[in-house]
């Protein structure tokens, strides 16, 4: 039916058309002011990257705040609940990059998933808490406690399996798994004695003084890495220049939010509903804690992480081959990075 006729329908029979064309009209309106309220144009270039709130997946929510307006490339920032169902939305092309847990990229990769890690996050982000009250005040004081690592493949449970060994607690710790937004309550409501997890998830209890640090990662494991970024091949393949924007952009995000914390503590707080002085306690307890300048992937990082997963039967083999992809991380520029719209990268 012609538009025209329609008119002519609807004033020949003015009654029973008047609310379902009142609520189409209503529809209507509605559908523009979101597509604009959006500011995306179906010209536009759209990248899914799937992440966790944690801190050393910040790049995701300030990569999307950055390109939200303009009609350059968009990077649209999909939250999920756990490492495992983001592997699952990386592995079936629901994204098209994922900032993953170390540990679950080369468990993808030796599934037969061709996946490529091109940027670490940052480093040193993670911390042990335990119950307050407990009186836990080292690792050997978990003997007989229950602790939680945000899942099996996690740097986080492979650092507590060297604890255990190095304090002899065999069989003495209860290693159970948990998403990493599930902790704190289960901290607070007696369920758990200790968890072992990416900030802001320990700063929540720490600051209610419902748990007491018992460590931050990189005294037990200098340079640790928590998450990463993972693409397909088959992204670098068809869209090498996107990619590179995108890595590029993720570690100058990095550098900005070091020098505009104020700012990036706004815009992290929102994408990860978390009040700002949670996430401010977490970014600076202690002060320079975070580090963004070793984004490099390194080829004897992953592997040393493959021989201790082998080592505590986490995997049936060491092979990484060809998951480290550092072509790009290697060529991103860092300087004139003054707004979080300069954080995108067009070289």
């Amino acid at each position: 039916m012609r538009f025209s006729a329609l008119l002519t329908l609807i004033r020949r029979n003015p009654r029973p058309w008047k609310l379902s064309f009142g609520a189409f009209a209503w529809l209507l309106l509605i559908s523009i002011l979101h597509a604009q309220l959006n500011g995306e144009s179906a010209s536009r270039r759209i990248l899914q990257i799937g992440y966790m709130p944690v801190i050393t997946n910040l790049a995701a929510p300030l990569l999307d705040e950055a390109t939200k307006q303009g009609d350059g490339i968009r990077f649209k920032a999909l939250k999920f609940s756990s490492f495992a169902e983001m592997a699952e939305a990386l592995r079936n092309g629901k994204i098209d990059a994922g900032f993953m847990i170390a540990p679950l990229s080369i468990v993808l990769r030796q599934q037969g998933e061709d996946v490529k890690v091109v940027y670490i996050g940052n480093r040193h982000e993670s911390t042990l808490v335990a119950r307050h009250g407990l009186g836990v005040t080292s690792f050997s004081d978990l003997s007989g406690k229950t602790l939680a690592v945000p899942m099996r493949y996690s740097g986080h449970n492979i650092s507590a399996l060297q604890l255990i060994d190095k304090y002899g607690l065999n069989g003495q710790v209860k290693v159970v798994e948990m998403n990493p937004p599930d902790m704190a309550s289960a901290l607070a409501s007696g369920a758990l004695d200790a968890y072992y997890v990416g900030e802001p998830f320990a700063a929540q209890t720490l600051m209610r003084g419902e748990s007491d640090q018992v460590l931050h990662v990189e005294e037990v494991w200098p340079y640790f890495m928590c998450n990463l970024m993972v693409v397909k091949q088959s992204l670098i393949d068809s869209d090498p220049d996107a990619v590179r924007t995108l890595v590029h952009s993720a570690i100058r995000s990095g550098y900005w939010a070091k020098t505009h914390l104020d700012e990036a503590i706004e815009v992290a707080s929102k994408y990860w509903n978390q009040p700002q002085d949670v996430v401010r306690y977490a970014f600076t307890h202690p002060p320079e804690r975070i580090r963004f300048d070793r984004y490099l992937p390194l080829q004897s990082e992953f592997q040393e992480m493959a021989d201790l997963m082998r080592h505590y039967h986490l995997t049936e083999n060491n092979d990484i081959s060809g998951l480290i992809d550092d072509e790009f991380a290697l060529t991103v520029k860092l300087g004139n990075i003054n707004s979080i719209e300069e954080v995108i990268s067009n070289n």
